[in-house]
């Protein structure tokens, strides 16, 4: 089995996730109790697709979290690096109308410039390399005035809350992985949730990366969070 590491190989990460690409819907839910199924519609609420828009669903994987923008009437791709996520998605999406999948590396997106109105990426962004030049790329495609919302994995704020949540990734989540395809995959993805930056800090990576008007909102008590960001053009 393959497991990515910290310094994030692109090879190694995708290959990760070719490995579980079977399970991998099933085990984000067993391993936040559920709690992904809700994150995932504040993420359709808060993007607010519309008809007749252009959007990118970043790091889609089998294409779940991309379905409710196609339903939406928005023109949808769903774009991964990993190929086995990709042929999962295509055969579980089959006859979903305006989405299509699409192969694609997150630091050198296959799009041209100004192509989208709305960008998305959902418990993805940790996984790259270069978080910063993965949001600069993310800008790039978004035309002004383009809207970005950015689902991840957090921090709570509430120091229990912390603890028992850190609990739950040092101990929980390698249990779980057991009935999965790839166990060390999620060893991975709880070091990698560790390891990823506080709410605060991510939003300065997205000013940073030259986006405007960001800002957080809290799920699961910090767990997760959605960033909200406006390309200026």
């Amino acid at each position: 089995m393959t497991r990515a590491s910290l310094d994030k190989k692109p090879a190694d990460v995708a290959a990760m996730f070719d490995g579980t690409a079977e399970r991998y819907d099933l085990l984000n839910t067993l391993m936040t109790g559920g709690r992904d199924r809700s994150w995932r519609r504040a993420v359709v609420r808060a993007l607010d697709a519309r008809p007749g828009e252009r959007v990118l669903d970043l790091a889609a994987g089998t294409g779940t979290s991309s379905v409710p923008f196609a339903e939406a009437g928005a023109s949808t791709v769903a774009c991964d690096f990993s190929l086995g996520m990709l042929r999962v998605g295509v055969r579980r999406q089959a006859g979903t109308a305006r989405l299509n999948f699409v192969a694609g590396d997150a630091l050198r997106l296959p799009f041209a410039d100004a192509a989208f109105d709305a960008v998305t990426i959902s418990f993805g962004l940790r996984n790259v390399a270069d978080t910063g030049r993965a949001l600069r790329e993310l800008r790039r495609v978004t035309r002004p005035g383009g809207r970005l919302l950015v689902c991840e994995v957090s921090h709570p704020p509430n120091p229990l809350l912390a603890l028992g949540h850190k609990a739950h990734l040092r101990v929980g989540l390698p249990l779980l992985a057991r009935v999965g395809s790839n166990p060390d995959s999620y060893r991975y993805l709880a070091e990698s949730t560790l390891a990823w930056p506080d709410q605060a800090a991510l939003a300065r990576l997205l000013q940073d990366a030259g986006w405007d008007a960001v800002r957080w909102r809290d799920l699961t008590f910090g767990v997760a969070a959605l960033h909200h960001a406006t390309n200026p053009g």
